[in-house]
């Protein structure tokens, strides 16, 4: 009997420990992956965004949420490798700062959740099956909206009264770029203004699109989502002043570089929902079951020492209309 006893009292005072030491282990902190297709340093407002999304969800990066950032340095056959090292960490989610980045995180895994922060057109690039129901691994928000392409012609038009040719900057390859090019077209018929293509794959091709829009006697410019162009945006505000082409760029940083005009979704607003998706889906929520979200807010910026330095004056009616004027 005494043994017996001596037995049940050793199992009971084991449970109790084995209780006890897994009460006193921390609690899993959750692990994201963020991947961006441009430099660290082209998205720092894209990032003060997400945090702060996260911040006001109750998150605090690397107490309750560890955050592994990996952005190119300016090379961008280094995104599939970075994707793929995402992946390996056994990351939760992971984040895609845009299409190309969207792009390298599907082919690095079909499992990982993925949240994409801003794509042209998600189920034209194959990433979703539809915005209602993505039936995958992938949701997030997109940036196309139907009335955008026509309100950049819209613009263009207002501030350049003779506009019958624009040039369109854009990358072949970059998921959703046909999309946008389509949008384009349509907005132009039913303005009456000419389009010229221009396919810009490498930085190298940038000089030789600009000598091309020059010589098809281009009015002005309308540059499209590339990681091409977002590692070079002062180089091309300054292409545009050189060569006296008003131009309506794809991001608000572009402006702050030098641009003439931006209007678009807010970037800021973007990044900050997308911290809603992260939460989501750790908290037990399939991608496949969260529809894909568009835009909400919408910004309309003005660079006037741009204009000045092309020669162009901004009729005082658009000016009113704009939500930020850099003088």
């Amino acid at each position: 009997m005494i043994r017996k006893l001596n037995v049940r009292l050793l199992l009971v005072v084991l449970l109790f420990t084995v209780s006890l030491a897994e009460a006193q282990q921390p609690a899993k902190v959750p692990r994201i992956g963020v991947l961006g297709a441009s430099p660290l340093s082209a998205n720092l407002a894209r990032i003060k965004a997400f945090r702060e999304g996260l911040s006001e969800l109750g998150y605090v990066e690397g107490k309750s949420i560890a955050i592994e950032w990996r952005f190119i340095d300016g090379k961008p056959n280094q995104l599939p490798a970075l994707a793929v090292e995402l992946t390996r960490l056994k990351v939760d989610v992971l984040v895609a700062f845009g299409p190309t980045s969207t792009q390298a995180a599907k082919e690095a895994t079909n499992t990982i959740p993925i949240v994409m922060a801003q794509v042209n057109d998600p189920v034209g690039a194959g990433f979703v099956a539809s915005l209602a129901r993505p039936g995958g691994n992938i949701t997030g928000l997109s940036i196309m909206a139907p009335e955008l392409s026509g309100k950049q012609l819209e613009l263009l038009k207002e501030v350049v009264p003779k506009l019958s040719r624009v040039a369109v900057f854009g990358t072949s390859t970059e998921p959703g770029n046909t999309q946008s090019v389509k949008e384009t077209e349509l907005a132009a018929k039913t303005l009456g203004v000419q389009l010229q293509y221009l396919d810009v794959e490498n930085p190298k091709d940038v000089d030789i699109a600009f000598r091309n829009a020059v010589r098809g006697r281009a009015h002005a410019i309308i540059f499209l989502q590339s990681p091409v162009f977002s590692s070079r945006r002062k180089p091309l505000a300054e292409l545009a002043v050189k060569n006296r082409l008003p131009a309506v760029y794809p991001q608000t940083d572009y402006i702050d570089a030098g641009g003439l005009m931006f209007y678009g979704p807010s970037m800021s607003d973007l990044f900050h929902r997308t911290a809603t998706y992260v939460d989501k889906i750790l908290k037990g929520a399939k991608p496949a079951d969260l529809p894909v979200e568009q835009p909400k807010k919408f910004e309309f910026i003005i660079n006037l020492k741009a204009a000045k330095q092309i020669g162009l004056t901004i009729p005082p009616n658009v000016l009113a209309r704009a939500d930020r004027v850099i003088r």
